[in-house]
């Protein structure tokens, strides 16, 4: 567990960022809880899996047993990496680059895991993107197209390309945000696309529930991911988190169980739901 306060030094980079370069370097996994085996035989799709919150949930689902396709755009030494840690926890995992936004690209994700895994039972719509604009004057039609084609298009696509190989049991976690329900004055396209996948997972759960097909998502806060120095202004980087009543940004590590559970056998009653990890920022829905 973080320390209640805490502040980031001032610090910028390139979208989408690189976790390598971040100070202080984000936790990803947590030791101190160990392995019970619910995801034993599993094969799970993680998407954005190079850094950051994927990189947490693919060590954690390797731990518990599952073999992992680590899916991402171009960051390939921060790929590279994740796979690293998921094969020191025993686990096997393949890396898979490019956008999500592109619907073929998806269908390669989704074939390229069955044919070296054997099958597909856990996908989970984790890429995304932000671009920080103080006025929706500034939003360019480029932008708005290309956040919305990562964060909630992407989805569709994934989903369209894995049901051929889902069966009942199975499980997609997507992941929306606290900007769903709280909004972000400065991050308008951004959190209206996390909106969208809060409605997008409660329809799908609906559409696919006498398929035995379980659809849930986690709705991280604050979390000190390479989306926050890439995207944020430093001297908002050096305070960020600090908003919450816990006083703090989370760690990576701190979400990944929320993914865990949603895909394990313990949520077998849970579908249609979003479970909110965000210091104690109490927020309705």
């Amino acid at each position: 567990m973080a320390e209640q306060k805490q502040q980031f030094p001032q610090q910028k980079q390139t979208p989408p960022g690189s976790e390598a370069a971040m100070k202080p370097q984000p936790r990803s996994k947590d030791e101190s809880v160990p392995a019970a085996g619910k995801l034993k035989g599993k094969v799970a799709i993680i998407t954005g899996a190079d850094s950051g919150i994927g990189r947490a949930v693919a060590i954690l689902f390797a731990r518990e047993g599952a073999r992992v396709t680590i899916a991402y755009k171009s960051e390939h030494d921060d790929a590279k990496e994740t796979k690293r840690l998921v094969e020191e926890e025993g686990g096997k995992a393949i890396l898979i680059a490019g956008d999500v936004g592109d619907e073929d690209h998806c269908r390669n994700i989704v074939e390229t895991t069955v044919r070296e895994f054997g099958g597909l039972d856990i996908l989970v719509n984790n890429a995304a993107e932000q671009r920080t604009q103080e006025s929706i004057e500034n939003i360019t039609e480029e932008q708005l197209v290309r956040t919305f084609r990562t964060n909630i298009f992407a989805m569709f696509f994934m989903v369209k390309a894995a049901l051929k190989h889902l069966k009942t049991g199975s499980a997609i976690v997507n992941t929306t945000s606290i900007t769903a329900y709280k909004g972000s004055s400065k991050l308008l396209d951004y959190s209206s696309t996390k909106g969208a996948i809060v409605t997008f997972t409660r329809s799908l759960s609906e559409n696919l529930v006498e398929r035995g097909i379980r659809v849930n998502a986690v709705a991280p806060g604050p979390i000190w991911t390479p989306l926050i120095p890439s995207t944020m202004p430093e001297e908002e980087v050096k305070t960020f988190g600090s908003y919450t009543p816990m006083k703090r940004a989370g760690q990576p590590e701190e979400v990944a169980p929320a993914f865990l559970f949603l895909a394990s056998p313990e949520a077998s009653y849970i579908s249609g739901q979003v479970i909110h990890v965000n210091g104690c920022v109490v927020v309705n829905g």
